[in-house]
């Protein structure tokens, strides 16, 4: 069995985000690999070391005060850089012990704005799935909500650049694997040995299927996601104005500091009563709108994963998204519609017209219902995510066996 070097902060089961994707991965991967875990806990959760078995955990507890403003926090992550000094110090004294690994992984965080501190040690080593550092289209800029804070991602592409610690994080790394194939173009700069593709997260296990074809009513349309402004739902508002002759409704489940921004566009437009606003709801509540719904409608603009498109594609829905970024990767043409966000009247009149194709056109609805539950099993099942990966690592440590037999055989050059 290898023995695989883990690097996952925050790295919690009982939590949400970066740290609950980073339990999956770390759990599923403990079951097929020797795994030391390095991480850290939050001061008022339950520490990995009591969640898990199976692997060896090397934790520290997260510094005090930084675990305060969530989205602040979870932004710039200041937990980050005495978790890497400490991680970078355990790994060069297990080393000089004589200590080795066969390979590296560090899953999280998922921005590209984080240096990892395996950089120069010696252990090849795999980064990903990163993602991130999108940017709005021009024409959107001037409407955009998010706290003054959000803005600093603005900093990743300068900062990958013209940061050499940063840098070398991509290029000494064995593969980066990107969320999406427009990561490859934003290290377009970056002398990247391998890059693939994969997903931040997974399914577990697809649902049931629905049966859609007998519905009578309106056509239900669903929203699902955080309130800001570049995740669309007020250019979706907007697309319901442009449809009054469709008996169809809009389910929006989620807030955000656009809500009510969107609620004013609705009552502004007319379309306040085909417009129904439910707020943040638990997951089992939000289960039941996918299975209620017939269209999912996701327009965001600056998503930098595709998860929430692969969830709806899981309950049959065809899904209209957009091209750019993390969803324009998880839907093709088998499962949805894919459209360019070139400026907000231009936007909102295309998701209209995707819309309208997908009401009017029962058959086509269900056929890309039924394409998007294939293309999960394919490729969003954590199962099949974990096979995929293990298959990667076994070829980068195959090649660098392969390297180290050839740079050691008789006559072989001197470094």
């Amino acid at each position: 069995m290898s023995k695989l070097l883990l690097i996952a902060p925050t790295c919690d089961n009982q939590d949400v985000g970066e740290a609950w994707v980073a339990f999956q991965w770390t759990s599923r991967l403990a079951k097929r690999f020797e795994v030391t875990l390095l991480t850290y806990h939050k001061r008022d959760r339950t520490p990995v070391s009591k969640q898990l078995t199976g692997l060896r955990v090397i934790e520290w507890c997260e510094p005090m005060l930084v675990g305060r403003a969530e989205r602040l926090n979870s932004m710039l992550k200041p937990g980050y850089l005495p978790f890497y000094f400490k991680a970078r110090r355990w790994i060069r004294s297990a080393l000089a012990n004589g200590e080795r690994f066969d390979l590296a992984y560090q899953p999280v965080p998922v921005a590209m704005r984080y240096p990892s501190p395996l950089v120069g040690l010696g252990i090849p080593y795999i980064v990903g799935p990163v993602g991130g550092s999108l940017e709005s289209p021009e024409a959107f800029d001037g409407d955009d909500t998010a706290p003054w804070y959000i803005g600093l991602r603005n900093l990743d592409r300068l900062r990958l650049r013209r940061d050499p610690l940063l840098r070398a994080t991509y290029e000494e790394a064995s593969c980066v694997i990107g969320i999406a194939p427009y990561v490859s173009d934003i290290l377009a700069n970056n002398r990247l040995r391998r890059f693939e593709v994969m997903s931040e997260t997974g399914i577990e296990n697809l649902p049931e299927p629905i049966n859609r074809f007998d519905r009578s009513g309106p056509v239900r349309l669903l929203y699902v996601g955080r309130m800001i402004r570049t995740k669309g739902a007020r250019d979706a508002v907007r697309a319901m104005s442009l449809l009054r002759d469709l008996d169809i409704v809009l389910d929006v489940v989620g807030d955000g500091v656009d809500r009510a921004a969107c609620e004013a566009l609705a009552s502004d437009l007319n379309v306040a009563s085909r417009v129904v606003f439910h707020g943040r709801l638990p997951r089992q509540e939000v289960d039941k709108f996918y299975r209620a719904a017939d269209i999912f409608v996701f327009p965001s603009y600056r998503e930098p994963g595709g998860n929430v498109a692969f969830e709806a594609m899981g309950f049959g829905l065809p899904v209209i998204v957009s091209n750019r970024g993390g969803p324009g990767s998880a839907a093709d043409e088998t499962c949805g519609i894919c459209l360019q966000p070139l400026s907000p009247e231009q936007y909102a009149r295309d998701i209209a017209g995707a819309i309208r194709r997908l009401v009017e056109d029962r058959e086509l609805r269900l056929a890309l219902g039924r394409g998007g539950r294939r293309r999960v099993a394919d490729i969003a099942l954590w199962d099949r995510k974990i096979d995929h990966l293990a298959a990667l690592f076994a070829n980068v440590i195959g090649d660098m066996d392969g390297r180290l037999s050839t740079d050691n055989r008789p006559g072989a050059p001197a470094c």
